[in-house]
């Protein structure tokens, strides 16, 4: 007998319930959606609007529907809200509240409707894992050994949260006292282990990383340890005097940083984590939060025998997402042609939403090619965050341009007046003014250790701006776009940054 997962919510709680049922899964579908996050629910919404219709059949191999994954590392750690964790309600930095789940539960219908829907439909297989992919047959095996066959299929499996080699070395005791970050699942225990230990260790100083040390380090009563190989807070990405400054923010939220910190092993001692780094220095805690990246799932290319890249990951796809003439891939997963900036592969929330968007568009034969620069957005507290579009890269020459912040120039106030708190959800397509150059540079700027209230910092391949940061510069994302999508060198940035108007008050 089959096992069926049926979700039900309230606004305030979500319980799963496990009922036997005689109810078969369909045998076949139109659309089939491989994957439960961002990418596959934004590609069964655009489905459906081309095609009213459609019956649409989204797997996952978590216990529950599609949900944004952004305030599992922001706002669900700020709220005020004992239960927090069983309503995944949060309030966002402009006090509004709402569910991480795109939708609830009366959005969809059960698999087992799906075949006789006559007006279509989404449904949601949950617990469950594609374990291989007959792309000639056009079908799909799951771990039960069930078989679904498809007319269109969507590869939005995301990533998985990479560990370290030293932890995996490190034997079973070690494992149980890591958090690898990436689901709800992940967030539920760890906010349950920080209320119960006494020190905590990240080892990261990427954008989960320095959201997680930050959130943690403001709630906490816990001592909040992050540690990183590169010199500064989110090295790989800012340039090196914006890395300090924020390095001293998180140290302020009441993190104890360690930079330049490369660890040699990782041993339990005495009920506590031993880490030794390779400099010799030894950092004993509770709990770790390995935050060193994510590497794409592509467990299906073997079976389907579709292309990784080799440099990249990910599953190589066209400029319309197609790895094959009926299978797409979007969000982390695929990798993908951008016509500006080379190829690529992204690990953020807008491209999983504009991806899923577009393969979905594709998938009922709209056959457009994937234009839209992705932007990404950090936030550490409700105070200071930047968004960023294009290829930001600490290694690449950068030009900085800043100004005094006022109290209207952090997340909160940017929430409060684009009224969404996941600020891709407010982004628009709007024509931006194409940028002037002056034809006479002005001196750089001496930069002051306080002077990082607010600005634009652009990265620069070939003197031409691939990249783009608004440091606590809101609602000017179609300006940077601009930019980048025209590709011309410019004389002098500094009349470039008055596109954003960052000496505004």
């Amino acid at each position: 007998m089959i096992m069926v997962n049926l979700i039900y919510f309230s606004i305030y709680s979500f319980q799963v319930y496990s009922l036997p049922a005689s109810l078969q899964f369909p045998s076949h579908t139109p659309y089939l959606l491989i994957g439960g996050g961002t990418a596959s629910f934004a590609a069964a919404r655009s489905i459906r609007a081309r095609d009213p219709g459609a019956k649409v059949l989204i797997v996952t191999d978590e216990p529950v529907p599609p949900y944004m994954r952004p305030p599992l590392s922001k706002e669900l750690w700020f709220s005020d809200d004992p239960s927090v964790t069983e309503t995944l309600r949060f309030k966002q930095w402009n006090g509004k509240e709402r569910s991480i789940y795109f939708q609830p539960p009366s959005f969809y219908i059960s698999a087992e409707e799906l075949d006789g829907a006559e007006n279509g439909g989404v449904a949601v297989l949950t617990s469950k894992t594609v374990v291989h992919m007959d792309v000639r047959g056009n079908k799909i095996k799951l771990d039960d050994n069930t078989e679904i066959s498809y007319d269109k299929c969507l590869i939005a499996t995301g990533g998985v949260p990479r560990s370290l080699q030293v932890i995996e070395r490190a034997g079973e005791e070690v494992m149980k006292r890591t958090t690898l970050f990436r689901k709800v699942s992940d967030f539920k225990s760890l906010d349950k282990v920080s209320r119960n230990i006494k020190s905590i260790t990240i080892i990261g100083g990427g954008f989960l990383g320095s959201e997680l040390a930050c959130a943690l380090g403001r709630r906490c009563k816990t001592t909040v340890i992050q540690m990183f190989p590169e010199k500064g807070n989110m090295g790989k990405v800012l340039p090196e005097y914006l890395s300090n400054w924020t390095t001293e923010k998180v140290k302020k939220e009441g993190v104890k940083v360690i930079s330049e910190a490369l660890v040699k092993s990782v041993v339990c001692k005495d009920e506590k984590l031993e880490i030794q780094l390779k400099d010799g220095r030894l950092v004993k805690t509770d709990h770790i939060v390995a935050a060193v990246g994510l590497e794409p799932n592509v467990d299906l290319a073997k079976s389907a025998g579709l292309e990784v890249d080799s440099d990249f990951g990910g599953f190589r796809v066209n400029a319309e997402l197609q790895a094959r003439s009926n299978i797409w891939v979007a969000g982390d997963a695929a990798c993908f042609y951008d016509i500006r900036l080379g190829r690529r592969r992204v690990e953020h929330h807008d491209h999983a939403v504009v991806s899923g968007r577009l393969a979905g568009e594709n998938m009922t034969g709209a056959n457009k090619p994937y234009w839209h620069q992705s932007m990404f957005w950090s936030d550490l507290g409700p105070d200071v965050g930047y968004e960023a579009i294009g290829i930001v890269d600490s290694s690449l020459p950068t030009v900085g341009v800043f100004a005094k912040a006022t109290s209207k120039d952090t997340p909160k106030a940017a929430t409060e007046k684009s009224g969404t708190g996941i600020r891709s959800e407010s982004e628009t397509e709007d024509t931006a003014v194409s940028p002037v150059a002056s034809p006479t540079p002005a001196p750089p700027a001496v930069l002051q250790k306080d002077e990082y209230g607010k600005g634009v910092i652009f990265y620069l391949r070939d003197k031409v701006v691939v990249g783009i940061i608004l440091w606590n510069v809101f609602n000017r994302m179609p300006v940077a776009r601009k930019i980048i999508k025209d590709g011309e060198q410019h004389v002098d940035l500094n009349e470039v940054a008055k596109l954003f108007n960052i000496h505004d008050d």
